[in-house]
C-alpha cells in the first residue's frame, strides 16, 4: 500500500471533520463514521496489493512456460495486471 495505516486514519478523520463542518453530513457518532470511512479507504487502497498478489500467483503457475518461451517477467506482470484491473474495474 502506498500510504501508512496511520496516514489513512488521519485522512478519514479529516474527511469526516470536513464533511461535518461543511454541513454535508450530520451524525451523532463521528467516531463510527470515521471508522467506516477509514475501512473504505483501506479497502480501496489495498486493492492494488491484492491484484499484485493475484498476478504473482498466476505467473508462478506459468513460470515454466514463460521460461521456455523467453517471456520477460516484468512485461507479463504488466499485461496480467492490466487484465485483472480491467476484470475488477479498478483504476490503478
Amino acid at each position: 500500500m502506498i500510504f501508512s495505516r496511520d496516514y489513512i486514519g488521519y485522512l478519514a478523520r479529516r474527511t469526516v471533520k470536513h464533511l461535518i463542518d461543511a454541513k454535508m453530513i450530520t451524525t451523532t457518532d463521528a467516531k463510527a463514521v470515521e471508522a467506516r470511512v477509514n475501512q473504505a479507504l483501506l479497502d480501496e487502497l489495498s486493492l492494488e496489493d491484492r491484484i499484485n498478489e493475484e498476478v504473482r500467483i498466476i505467473l508462478e503457475a506459468y513460470s515454466e512456460e514463460m521460461r521456455k518461451s523467453g517471456a520477460q517477467y516484468a512485461e507479463m506482470f504488466k499485461k496480467v495486471k492490466a487484465e485483472l484491473a480491467k476484470k475488477y474495474k479498478a483504476v490503478l
